[in-house]
């Protein structure tokens, strides 16, 4: 089985963007963290702040990949591209937020991609990712993929 972590714009800067909201830990720490809880599931890791650079993996992802875990950033909000890319795809997609999106600024709890994804983690920190892929792995193997 073979999923594909996305994040979108300014994840790059997990560390040291906002530490209070989105933790301590790089990017790549973030990475490893995930990897860590995983020795069956192979994890492939993308993050662009380029939407068309999204889009474009999502659309290759359905010949690559059994499915997607993605923290779109603020393109959750209002990008009808990448939720088209999304409904364009035939693997299950699992929306992933750090905070707790419903808890913080009014336009935060607005997204234009869940009704395309499979289900939505946010508020559990890193750990949300680990829960996404977990219930991603649930899916695929219960549909026979």
């Amino acid at each position: 089985m073979k999923i594909l972590i996305i994040n979108g714009p300014n994840l790059n800067l997990l560390g040291s963007r906002k530490p209070d909201v989105y933790g301590h830990k790089s990017l790549d720490e973030v990475n490893e963290f995930i990897e860590g809880y995983f020795k069956r599931v192979k994890l492939e890791f993308f993050q662009s702040n380029h939407e068309g650079a999204i889009i474009d993996k999502i659309q290759q992802s359905a010949r690559e990949y059994d499915g997607i875990a993605i923290n779109p950033g603020a393109y959750t909000h209002y990008s009808y591209a990448i939720r088209d890319a999304i409904e364009a795809v035939a693997i299950p997609v699992a929306e992933v937020h750090i905070s707790n999106v419903h808890g913080r600024e009014d336009f935060r709890s607005t997204s234009v991609i869940s009704d395309v994804c499979s289900g939505t983690i946010s508020g559990f920190g890193i750990y949300g990712y680990v829960l996404a892929v977990q219930a991603l792995a649930h899916q695929i193997k219960r549909n026979g993929q």
